[in-house]
């Protein structure tokens, strides 16, 4: 086998290096000098994939961050292409080599890396389980897991493209709303990414569990087709309305429908790092796929869920002050994950902005009068602020997250008491931006926004 790999990043570092463990002839390249230098340092072959020849390669392991098709596509891949070389993910090579292993994935707009950890938790418990994909290892470093276990697999658009092989026994799509347009030459392009996650589904095995909340279009059109196809058991999910068939959620009370009939199976309020419905749209498709595809008893799953300890960046409390709590939500990238954390809260002094996604904070309206301050940073302060001025929200222009957190800080512990509030409030970071204008990432961004925190003082803090 000979292998390219092009982008060194985390995962592309890890993947050839387990390629050359495993005697296969690897060459990598990035366009950042200094990852190439970095990856010669570590003993890798560097060749430059933009000009040598690819005809001798069987295939371009390839970057999910590295546009091959739209908006433009990188010239590794258009030549790549012409070559007939295939692109591929670290995924692929996964599946090549996973010896029966059962292959569980996890897509959709948000809440992907909560639902897959919580799937991976509430299965370890039951079978040998390994988390990755977006989150936990990169593919290659997992262990070996035989036919007694399962790869919980987060998985994007972009690397569901990438990953031709992909014949999962179980899928949960949580949802599907704008994001990535660019990168998929429109919506349709996005939900044609999404629903390939079903285009090969397993044969001569047990019948492939798909389990989709039906509570945006895109993803109810895709349970309608696949029903139609008979190909998988399609197990509908909603937080919205009850259903007749699946399993849904109301009042924060989840129900599984067994011959005709709602059966209540427990209190997700009660689950301590899983509040709002968002939340809840994540536990109960958890629920259905390990219900469905394993049959495990309904009150041993609530159980294991009830012991999750959450993820950071997503409504992560880092700290309390004198009842206000501080609130890490670093994950939400857009305005749809904002709203899932602004729904949770009340008297919320909000610390958002950095490189706007496509629509800005539309759709967020309903969610202004809990907003007793805004504090702006990054990119798209001048472009936030006019929004917000025009729906009467105080806002500050702090343009640092340091900056901000001690503004923030000081009006939310000034408001305590204050006549006619109720409750302490919440400092909350939850910017519906990415984080690439200030940050590495948004764990970066998140890291910094809780060492900032831990690092306020109880009282006396000076502007």
């Amino acid at each position: 086998m000979r292998i390219a790999v092009m982008g060194l990043g985390k995962t592309g570092l890890s993947v050839a290096h387990a390629l050359v463990s495993a005697g296969v002839e690897v060459c990598v390249w990035d366009d950042s000098e200094e990852k190439v230098i970095a990856a010669e340092q570590e003993g890798l072959l560097v060749k430059d994939l933009r000009v040598m020849p690819l005809d001798n390669l069987n295939a371009v392991l390839w970057s999910p961050g590295i546009p091959h098709t739209y908006p433009v596509p990188h010239p590794v891949a258009v030549r790549a292409r012409a070559a007939m070389i295939p692109l591929i993910s670290d995924i692929e090579l996964l599946i090549k080599n996973s010896h029966g292993t059962d292959l569980v994935t996890v897509t959709g707009t948000n809440g992907k890396s909560t639902s897959t950890a919580l799937l991976g938790h509430v299965l370890d418990h039951f079978r040998p389980t390994e988390i990755g994909g977006n989150i936990g290892l990169p593919a290659l470093e997992m262990k070996e897991l035989g036919k007694d276990g399962t790869y919980v697999l987060e998985l994007s658009s972009y690397q569901i493209e990438l990953t031709p092989s992909l014949s999962p026994q179980g899928v949960i799509l949580l949802n599907i709303t704008p994001d990535h347009l660019a990168r998929h030459g429109g919506m349709d392009g996005y939900i044609a990414a999404k629903e390939q996650v079903f285009a090969n589904p397993p044969i001569d095995t047990r019948k492939p569990i798909a389990v989709i909340c039906v509570d945006t279009k895109p993803c109810e059109d895709i349970a309608q087709r696949l029903k139609e196809e008979e190909l998988w058991n399609v197990i509908p999910v909603s937080t919205n309305k009850k259903l007749s068939e699946g399993v849904f959620v109301e009042d924060g009370i989840l129900f599984e429908v067994r011959a005709g009939d709602a059966i209540e199976i427990g209190d997700l309020k009660i689950l301590p790092t899983l509040k709002g419905q968002h939340n809840h749209e994540n536990a109960a498709c958890v629920y259905a796929l390990v219900r469905h595809l394993y049959g495990i008893d309904p009150q041993h799953i609530i159980t294991q869920m009830k012991s999750f300890g959450g993820l950071p960046h997503r409504q992560f409390p880092v700290r309390t002050i004198n009842g206000v709590s501080y609130i890490n939500d670093s994950k939400a990238t857009n305005a749809e994950a904002a709203a899932r954390a602004l729904a949770c809260y009340r008297r919320i002094y909000w610390i958002l902005g950095g490189q706007p996604k496509e629509g800005g904070l539309r759709g967020l309206d309903e969610f202004m009068p809990r907003i007793e301050k805004a504090y702006l940073i990054g990119d798209s302060a001048q472009e936030f602020s006019k929004w917000l001025e025009q729906r009467n929200v105080a806002f500050e222009f702090c343009h640092t997250l340091d900056v901000a957190v001690k503004a923030a800080h000081l009006d939310a512990q000034a408001g305590l008491g204050q006549p006619g509030t109720s409750g302490s409030g919440v400092v909350l970071l939850s910017p519906a931006c990415a984080s690439w204008d200030q940050f590495q990432s948004f764990e970066h961004r998140g890291d910094l926004f809780a060492s900032l925190v831990m690092e306020l003082p109880e009282e006396g803090l000076q502007k």
